[in-house]
């Protein structure tokens, strides 16, 4: 018997084109059931290229109810269902579409989307989730104003939650109840999220530098509900390491955490709702260790710190992957660092990115630290995009140096709030800081240091040293060589290696290179030939 199989589909990165249809806004309204729910989406959209066809996102698990273009229903005609796709025929410059689809939440085993596990609705979108709850431009530089309304039983699902600021809730018939969401911020369809259920909470607030109440729930399911307190001290302590490291502020009025026991993906920075496993926030006295500690206050960090480096600033695609999750790492690494001992942090992440990442980049895993091409995104998080990217932009802090790559930070944050862009956005951004700043690169700038994001591999660096005591000098020759998963068109990387001289009292000491002199806090030589 002969069989087929349907070959996989490559992505490629080269193969990006700019969404030929945006979505300005998006207002939802989901009536949970328990055999299924409803979901009617009315999305707001405008032609941005030349192409005939609204192509939408889909899947099969979606049963098409409804659909209207500006109110008027569409004919047969006018549309094509395909399993995974909702085509639009043709429409005008600027429409609103209406979709009416019915969904099982409770039937969703593969838990993206909206699926309901232990009485409790729950939502998981990144990376391609939400074409499981309606259909839609389901890639990451689609940024919409959300409005959300969710409709359910009071009884059974007394919470129910949305990202953004509540503006409205209330009773219905029956028993039932809504509660309705906007978020006045553009955002990525993968950070939109829903929780509906018997939850407890725990409540406080924060103010901002500015003034600004913040108020902050974590929720829990009732079991777990006296093992909320050292991470809501967690967040709070976040906020204010966030305002004054990085001088970035909270924008909604609620910021809130769901923690479950049976979410899936660990954690996830849906703006405003961050939904988490309950075993990496969730820690009582009694059984908690120190590590445990820390490694709350760190996811919880790594995802509030997603709401500048993430969610107003996101991906444009899943090959900039590394752009919100490197950069988050390196921050998350970076608040536990001036929260504890610096070294102590360092010497653990070094430790790790030896004992885990060298060698997924020294093995046949091995990829870049963004990616030219996938079959399956949810392939990709992986420890080079996530350490490997945070290391990458450790580099460019110690190029930098805190004031500049602050300067950076604000360039990059200002330039493209709202935003969905690239790696080489923000390298563009730090390169303009630095040349702004007193100590600037010159014309080469920072091109050849995007090699570390397009080239696999871990390079080696070879250092052979000489002093001569009588002469005052100390030669350093450093020959540098890429990995060999590097491939054989390998190009050479810019490097920073930070020197210092010790005196025999391990005092450091004053140094000069070609006529310029360097304090004893050392200095960053940058090697970018093969020797």
């Amino acid at each position: 018997m002969k069989t087929t199989m349907n070959k996989p589909k490559t992505t490629f990165l080269h193969n990006y084109q700019p969404p030929p249809f945006t979505i300005d806004k998006v207002n939802l309204h989901f009536n949970l059931e328990e055999e299924h729910t409803t979901v009617s989406a009315e999305l707001s959209l405008r032609r941005c290229s030349g192409s005939r066809d609204l192509i939408l996102n889909g899947g099969p698990d979606l049963k098409l109810l409804n659909i209207a273009l500006d109110e008027r229903p569409l004919t047969l005609e006018e549309y094509c269902l395909e399993s995974s796709r909702l085509i639009i025929k043709n429409p005008p410059q600027e429409f609103i579409l209406q979709t009416t689809v019915r969904i099982k939440p409770h039937e969703n085993t593969t838990l993206e989307g909206l699926y309901r596990s232990s009485s409790i609705f729950c939502s998981q979108c990144e990376a391609e989730g939400f074409r499981k709850i309606t259909y839609f431009l389901d890639r990451p530089d689609i940024m919409s104003v959300y409005t959300t309304t969710i409709e359910a039983h009071s009884g059974l699902y007394p919470v129910l939650l949305s990202n953004g600021n509540l503006i409205e809730k209330g009773s219905l018939d029956n028993g039932r109840h809504f509660a309705r969401w906007h978020d006045p911020f553009p955002k990525p369809c993968y950070i939109f999220a829903l929780v509906a259920g018997d939850l407890a909470v725990l409540t406080d607030s924060f103010t901002t530098k500015s003034g600004r109440p913040v108020e902050l729930r974590i929720y829990s399911e009732h079991h777990n509900a006296d093992k909320c307190a050292h991470a809501m001290r967690a967040l709070q302590k976040a906020m204010a390491w966030d305002e004054k490291r990085f001088n970035l502020e909270y924008d909604l009025d609620l910021y809130m955490i769901v923690a479950v026991d049976d979410f899936n993906a660990g954690a996830m920075e849906n703006k405003g709702l961050n939904i988490f496993n309950s075993k990496y926030v969730l820690a009582r006295p009694q059984t908690a260790t120190d590590q445990d500690y820390e490694g709350i206050e760190s996811v919880v960090g790594h995802e509030y710190f997603h709401n500048w480096t993430g969610d107003r600033v996101t991906c444009r695609d899943w090959f900039q992957l590394s752009l919100k999750e490197g950069l988050t790492v390196f921050r998350d690494q970076e608040f536990t660092a001036d929260s504890s001992s610096r070294a102590i942090k360092r010497i653990s992440d070094v430790t790790a990115l030896r004992n885990l990442q060298f060698p997924e980049d020294a093995g046949p895993m091995a990829h870049p630290v963004r990616p030219a091409s996938y079959v399956e995104i949810n392939n990709f998080y992986t420890l080079t995009v996530y350490e490997k990217g945070a290391e990458v932009i450790r580099m460019l802090h110690t190029m930098l140096g805190e004031e500049t790559f602050q300067a950076g930070m604000r360039i990059y944050i200002a330039r493209h709030d709202g935003q969905a862009v690239t790696t080489e956005d923000f390298v563009q951004a730090m390169e303009d800081a630095w040349n702004q700043s007193a100590a600037a690169p010159g014309p080469a700038g920072l091109e050849q240091f995007k090699v570390w994001y397009e080239q696999a591999g871990t390079p080696r660096l070879y250092i052979n040293s000489s002093h001569d005591q009588a002469a005052g000098t100390f030669t350093l020759k450093v020959r540098q060589e890429p990995g060999p998963t590097a491939g054989s068109a390998a190009r050479l990387n810019h490097i920073p290696l930070r020197l210092a001289l010790l005196d025999r009292q391990g005092k450091e000491l004053n140094l000069k290179l070609k006529d310029k002199e360097y304090p004893a806090s050392g200095m960053t030589l940058h090697i970018k030939k093969a020797a």
